[in-house]
C-alpha cells in the first residue's frame, strides 16, 4: 500500500474528532498532567511556522504522557481582543467582532490540520462575555483590595494607535504594535499596583523549574535593589529632596542633583526659580522625547540649572546646584538623583558639559580623564565618616549614620512600574467601574457582570484620546448603584494582557456560569505542570499572569501559589535567508503549504528536527524533503516485518538503546537528537533486512507523538490491538541498552594488536577460546611465555608475555 499523507490524515484527524479521543475528563481517580502553550492571537495573517514549533513541542509531550497513563489537559483558545483586529477592522469596514470570528475560524482549521491532540471541547474567547464576566470580576476584586486605582501621570502614548502603553509595550521607546514613536503625555490612568507584589514575583522564582535566561529575564526586569533613600533639604525652605541610591557610600561626592522635567518641586518653587522661561522651554522639548531617547546613555546631555535653588549634602554641608535633565524619570526610584560625577560615566559628562565640580571618593582611578567605575572593592577617600573603609564596610556604615541621623534610611527598590492598565480603544473588555460626583468610583455590582462590551459602528480611535465609547450617551450615563444619583461608566477598556492573564485557569472548568472555576477543579489541575511559549513574553504575560494568580491565591480564590511549575521557551524559526520571518522579507513559511505538499507528519517531524529547540534555526527546504523520505521509509519497515515474536537478538540492543533515547530527549526538550535516533534505527532494520512484529508496534509507538497520524494507520494496516493512543508507552531495560556480542580489543604487553568477538558477559575461558580460534592474535605469542593476563569483563583482555 502507498503512503499517501492527504488521505491518511484526514482519515485519523475525523476519526480523533468524532471520538473525542483528546478530551480530558474532570476524573479524579487518575493521575493528572496538565501541558500549557500559549494560545495564539488569532490575526488575519493565520498560523506561521513559529506557532507550529511552539506547540508542537508539547505536543508531543501530552501524547506521550497519555501513553504513560496521564489524564491530560493540553487546550487551546483566543487571545482575541487588542489593537490589531481593531486596526484591521477599521482599514477594512468590517466590525471587530466579525474580523475575530472569522480570524478564529482560520486558525481552527490550520490547528485541525496539523493534527494537535487539543482538547476542543475546553477552547475559550477572551472576548467571549462568558469569559470576560470573570476578567472584570478579577479587575474588581483588585479595585476592591486598593490594587487598582486612577491617577494622573506621565504615561507612554503611541499616537498612531491613540493609545497608552505599559512599559512593557514600549521598549526602546517604540510601539510594539505598530512600530510608531511613543512619546510622554499627561493622563488620567488606570494602574495596578504590580511593584506590590515585587518581592513574592521574585522571591517564588527561585523554587519554580524555569528556564535560567527566564529567571534571569524576570529578575531584571522587577529589578530589586538594596539602598538608602537620602533626604537633600532644599535651602531656607522646610523641605527636601528624597534620592535612592544603592551607593549612599559616595554622597560626600554628590556635587549636584538632578530632577525629572516632570518633577513637582518645580511647580512647587517656581516664584523661586529666576530662569522659569528656560525651564518651561526645556520641559517642553522634553515631552517631545520617548522615554527610549532620555534614558539610553549614548545621546548628548542637556539640562537646565533652577538658578535661585540650592540643595544642601547631607553629609558635607556643601550647598550644591540642582537641575533639570530628561534623563532621569519621573517613574523610577524619587524621580531626582544625587550626581557623583567622579564614579557615574554619565554624571561625569553631564558635569563637563556644565562646570560642575568633581570629587573623588573612592581611589584607584583618574577623574580628570574619565569616570572612576571599577569602584565594587574600592577604598574610601575625601569622606570623613568613612575615609579607609572599603565599599562594603561604607556602604553599611553611612547608610546606619544617615539612618540613625534622620538624615535617611534603608530602602529598597524595583525597576518595574506599576502597571497602566486601560486602553482608550473599543475592543477590549470594558472597566467596570461608574463615577458619581458623591460616591467617587463605584464598582458595578458583581450580580450585574459581565458589563457587556456595546455592538457600535463608529469604533474609531476619537482625536481627544478619549475611548470611541465615550461617544455613547446611552451607555455612558447611569444611575449610581450606592446613591442613586446621576453618574456616568468608565469608557477606556482593558488592555489585551487581561484576557490573558488567568486564561490558564479558566481552562480548568470553562463553562462554570457561578466562578471561575470550582474549587474541585481547581484543585486537581492546578497548577499548569509544563507551560512552553516564547521568550518575548518573559518579561511581559509571565510576569503578569504570576502577579494575578498570586493575587488570587492571597484572597482565597485559587488553592496554589504560582500558576505554571515549569517554563519553558522556543528558539524563534527564521527564514532560509538566516533574517526573522517577515512578509517584507518575503521568506515567510505557510504551514499550510508544507502539509498540502509533504503532509502534518512531515511539518511536525521537520519542526522538531530543525535544531536545538530553545535556538533560533533557520528554515530549509531540502531538509524538509528529508523528513518526508525518514517518514517513507518508516512507512516500508511493514515490507520486512517478520513472524518473530518479541525482540529478535540481533535488535534488543538497539531496540531499548532507542527507546531510552527518545524518552528521555522529549523530556529534555531534544526532539532534534530523539528523531535522530530514530533515523538511525530505521538504517539498522534496513542493514538486518528485517524487524519484528514487536519491534514495529514499539517503534511506531515511540515515534507516534512526533508522527500520529502515519504511525496510527501502520497499527492498523498491521493489526495490532486498539490504537496506538490506547497503548502504553515502551520501557527499556538498562541492562539491555548494551549490545549482547562486543569486539573486545586484545593487548599484548599494552599494546592493541586486534579484536575477538565474544559476549559481553563472556568470562576469561571464553575469551581464550576466542583468541585462539585467531591466527594472527596467535602470532603474537609464538616462542613467548604468558607471564600475566589482565581481563577486565566486557572492556579488554591484556597479555604480558616475556
Amino acid at each position: 500500500m502507498e503512503y499517501n499523507p492527504s488521505i491518511i490524515e484526514k482519515k485519523w484527524q475525523d476519526i480523533w474528532e468524532k471520538n473525542q479521543t483528546f478530551k480530558a475528563s474532570d476524573d479524579r481517580s487518575k493521575p493528572k498532567y496538565y501541558n500549557l502553550v500559549e494560545f495564539p492571537y488569532p490575526s488575519g495573517a493565520g498560523l506561521h511556522v513559529g506557532h507550529i514549533r511552539a506547540y508542537t513541542s508539547l505536543e508531543v509531550v501530552s501524547r506521550k504522557r497519555r501513553l504513560e497513563g496521564f489524564n491530560v489537559l493540553f487546550p487551546i483558545g483566543w487571545d482575541a481582543f487588542g489593537l490589531p483586529t481593531e486596526n484591521y477592522a477599521i482599514q477594512t469596514g468590517k466590525h471587530p467582532r466579525e474580523v475575530t470570528d472569522e480570524n478564529i475560524k482560520v486558525f481552527t482549521s490550520q490547528l485541525k490540520a496539523a493534527g494537535y491532540s487539543f482538547d476542543w471541547s475546553r477552547t475559550v474567547d477572551t472576548t467571549d462575555e462568558k469569559y470576560y464576566k470573570w476578567t472584570q470580576w478579577i479587575f474588581l476584586q483588585l479595585f476592591k483590595h486598593n490594587l487598582a486605582f486612577k491617577d494622573k501621570t506621565f504615561v507612554n502614548f503611541c499616537n498612531s494607535c491613540k493609545v497608552v502603553l505599559a512599559n512593557e509595550e514600549s521598549q526602546d521607546g517604540v510601539c510594539d504594535r505598530c512600530g510608531s514613536e511613543v512619546v510622554q503625555m499627561e493622563k488620567d490612568v488606570w494602574f495596578l499596583r504590580i511593584r506590590e507584589y515585587a518581592d513574592k514575583l521574585l522571591d517564588e522564582l527561585k523554587d519554580l523549574d524555569f528556564l535560567p535566561r527566564i529567571k534571569l529575564e524576570q529578575e531584571n526586569w522587577i529589578g530589586r535593589s538594596y539602598g538608602a533613600e537620602i533626604k537633600f533639604n532644599i535651602k531656607d525652605h522646610d523641605m527636601n529632596l528624597p534620592v535612592f541610591t544603592t551607593r549612599a557610600d559616595t554622597v560626600y561626592g554628590a556635587t549636584f542633583m538632578v530632577i525629572a522635567p516632570e518633577h513637582p518641586l518645580i511647580d512647587t518653587l517656581s516664584l523661586e526659580i529666576n530662569n522659569m522661561d528656560e525651564v518651561e522651554d526645556y520641559k517642553n522639548e522634553a515631552k517631545k522625547k520617548t522615554e527610549f531617547e532620555r534614558v539610553q546613555l549614548a545621546k548628548d546631555k542637556s539640562g537646565v540649572e533652577l538658578k535661585g535653588i540650592k540643595a544642601i549634602n547631607p553629609v558635607s554641608g556643601q550647598e550644591i546646584p540642582v537641575w533639570i535633565s530628561d534623563y532621569v524619570m519621573m517613574g523610577y526610584g524619587t524621580g531626582a538623583i544625587m550626581a557623583v560625577p567622579a564614579h557615574d560615566k554619565r554624571d561625569w559628562e553631564f558635569a563637563r558639559k556644565f562646570d560642575i565640580p568633581i570629587i573623588e571618593v573612592i581611589s584607584g582611578g583618574n577623574i580628570e580623564e574619565e569616570a572612576f567605575t571599577d569602584i565594587a572593592n574600592g577604598i574610601m577617600v575625601n569622606s570623613p565618616l568613612v575615609d579607609g573603609l572599603q565599599v562594603k564596610d561604607a556602604i553599611e556604615k553611612m547608610t546606619n549614620y544617615l539612618n540613625d541621623n534622620d538624615l535617611g534610611c534603608k530602602k529598597v527598590n524595583y525597576k518595574m512600574k506599576d502597571w497602566a492598565f486601560n486602553r482608550q480603544r473599543y475592543w477590549g473588555e470594558p472597566i467596570p467601574i461608574i463615577h458619581c460626583e458623591k460616591c467617587g468610583m463605584v464598582p458595578v455590582p458583581e450580580s450585574e457582570l459581565p458589563l457587556i462590551l456595546p455592538v457600535i459602528e463608529n469604533f474609531k480611535p476619537t482625536e481627544t484620546g478619549e475611548s470611541p465609547l465615550a461617544n455613547m450617551a446611552e451607555w455612558v450615563n447611569v444611575k449610581c448603584p450606592c446613591c442613586g444619583g446621576d453618574a456616568k461608566r468608565e469608557t477606556d477598556t482593558m488592555p489585551q494582557w487581561a484576557g490573558s492573564s488567568w486564561y490558564f485557569l479558566r481552562y480548568m472548568d470553562p463553562n462554570n456560569e457561578n466562578e471561575l472555576a470550582s474549587k474541585e477543579n481547581l484543585e486537581y489541575w492546578g497548577p499548569v505542570d509544563w507551560y512552553n511559549g516564547g521568550m518575548e513574553h518573559v518579561t511581559r504575560h509571565l510576569i503578569y499572569s504570576r502577579f494575578w494568580h498570586r493575587f488570587l491565591f492571597d484572597i482565597g480564590a485559587v488553592p496554589f501559589k504560582e500558576p505554571y511549575a515549569k517554563r519553558t521557551a522556543q528558539g524563534l524559526v527564521l527564514g532560509g535567508d538566516g533574517e526573522k520571518m517577515s512578509k517584507s522579507r518575503g521568506n515567510v513559511i505557510n504551514p499550510n503549504d508544507i502539509i498540502d505538499e509533504y503532509g502534518a507528519d512531515t511539518l511536525r517531524a521537520y519542526v522538531m528536527f530543525i535544531g536545538e529547540y530553545e535556538k533560533p534555526a533557520i528554515w530549509s527546504d531540502s531538509s524538509v524533503k528529508g523528513c518526508k523520505r525518514f517518514l517513507d521509509r518508516v512507512w516500508k519497515l511493514q515490507d520486512m516485518v517478520s513472524e518473530e515474536k518479541g525482540y529478535s537478538k540481533g535488535n534488543t540492543a538497539l531496540m531499548h538503546k532507542t527507546i531510552k533515547k527518545v524518552s528521555q530527549d522529549i523530556e529534555a526538550m531534544k526532539y532534534n537528537t530523539a528523531i535522530a535516533a530514530m533515523m538511525s534505527a530505521i538504517n539498522e532494520f534496513n542493514t538486518s533486512g528485517y524487524i519484528t512484529k514487536d519491534e514495529l508496534k514499539d517503534f511506531i509507538t515511540i515515534l507516534y507523538p512526533i508522527a500520529p497520524h502515519i504511525t496510527e494507520e501502520i497499527c492498523e494496516i498491521q493489526g495490532f490491538e486498539g490504537m496506538l493512543n490506547q497503548t502504553s508507552w515502551p520501557q527499556w531495560n538498562e541492562d539491555l541498552t548494551l549490545e549482547s556480542e562486543i569486539e573486545m580489543p586484545v593487548q599484548f604487553n599494552g599494546k592493541v594488536r586486534g579484536t575477538i568477538l565474544i559476549s559481553r558477559y563472556a568470562n576469561i575461558e571464553i575469551a581464550k577460546e576466542a583468541l585462539q580460534k585467531d591466527d594472527k592474535l596467535m602470532s603474537f605469542m609464538e616462542g613467548k611465555t604468558v607471564v600475566k593476563e589482565i581481563f577486565i569483563n566486557g572492556k579488554i583482555f591484556n597479555i604480558v608475555l616475556k
